[in-house]
């Protein structure tokens, strides 16, 4: 496909593997341009080869504040502007919430959510200035509900989606659109690459089952379909503020709301009752 100068300009984090490596083959394929930002940028070297001139990779740790605008520039220098923004850079450390050491919890929530906030931070001027783009949050499975195990990977996803839900309320007079993506089950390298914490054996039996569980349900799918659903997405000119990626995921978050809402319906007297508005006190 040729390139114009109209070409869209995608800025992808993670994208040297997995999900991100999948946008970023996509969204050349297409015949737009691509920034792919990551760590290990050697992955992306075929794809170098192929689209010389449509691809800039520069590496990045997106936990360095500093760096993540330092890119950010030199990626809106390279190429003149950025259309759609990909937060998709980071892992999965897995272990029982009380397994946690301070420094790994730290580790998890600046990888997951501080590094996509500061992505977020350094595009928004860019995009507010065109008065146009897309950001893209990739989220997870694990955001819609806490599970054993994943409890710090749920935290950090849940804190992201309530930065990006503010986000988009802040951003949407400016023509700047953001979409929280949650996909579900993908083969790529998130668990291979996953971080475990200490484990303790009181949760040996627990932690037996739920790999059990996995090993019997797991039934995940080609990032290249997530990649698809993707452009379909950016294509749209009303895109939705979150988009399920799966038919696990989607009946995974009708179940859990639905669970929800039963439940506070179980509990509307109690939670009715707790409020009664009164003047406001006399110090």
């Amino acid at each position: 496909m040729t390139t114009s100068a109209s070409s869209r300009v995608w800025f992808v984090t993670g994208a040297s593997r997995g999900l991100g490596r999948a946008f970023t083959e996509a969204s050349l394929a297409s015949g737009d341009r691509v920034v792919a930002a990551a760590r290990d940028l050697s992955p992306l070297d075929e794809l170098a080869a192929r689209y010389p001139e449509r691809l800039l990779r520069l590496p990045l740790d997106v936990t360095d504040r500093d760096a993540v605008f330092d890119v950010v520039g030199t990626a809106v220098e390279h190429f003149g502007r950025l259309d759609v923004v990909v937060n998709n850079a980071g892992a999965l450390f897995a272990g029982m919430v009380e397994e946690f050491s301070e420094a790994d919890a730290r580790a998890q929530m600046e990888l997951n959510f501080f590094g996509a906030l500061w992505v977020s931070q350094a595009v928004m001027p860019h995009l507010r200035a065109n008065r146009s783009g897309h950001l893209l949050q990739i989220s997870s499975i694990g955001a819609l509900g806490g599970f054993a195990s994943t409890g710090l990977y749920s935290a950090s996803k849940f804190a992201l989606e309530g930065m990006s839900e503010a986000l988009a309320a802040e951003a949407a007079s400016f023509g700047v659109k953001v979409t929280i993506v949650q996909p579900g089950g993908y083969w790529t390298d998130l668990y291979a690459s996953s971080r475990a914490a200490e484990p303790n054996p009181v949760y040996d039996e627990l932690r037996a089952e739920l790999q059990k569980m996995w090993a019997e349900g797991s039934a995940d799918s080609e990032p290249r379909l997530a990649a698809e659903a993707v452009m379909k997405l950016v294509a749209s000119d009303e895109p939705p503020l979150r988009l399920l990626l799966g038919s696990l995921v989607y009946d995974v978050a009708f179940d859990i709301s639905r669970r929800r809402m039963e439940t506070w319906a179980s509990w509307e007297e109690t939670s009715r009752a707790a409020e009664k508005a009164v003047p406001q006190p006399v110090s």
